[in-house]
């Protein structure tokens, strides 16, 4: 995570903040304290938070209803 963010930064600057959710290589020690020498600051994203983060929650609710819910019978037995 950490160098792939480094050459994201090389070629756009170093951000003020980085937003990100709550997953486990944004959490890191590692990362913060890398991100701390730069002076970069993180915002974390709060769970469900539509607001915040609507492209990857709407993304993930229409998987969840549009495919993940659904129910194939290929016959009426089966059903």
């Amino acid at each position: 995570m950490i160098e792939t963010l480094a050459d994201a930064m090389l070629a756009k600057g170093v951000p003020e903040h980085v937003r990100c959710d709550n997953g486990p290589e944004m959490v890191a020690r590692a990362l913060r304290e890398w991100l701390a020498q730069l002076g970069t600051k993180t915002l974390y994203i709060e769970p469900g938070s539509l607001w915040e983060n609507g492209y990857c929650e709407s993304f993930n609710g229409k998987l969840r209803d549009e495919c993940l819910k659904l129910e194939i019978s290929y016959s009426l037995k089966e059903a």
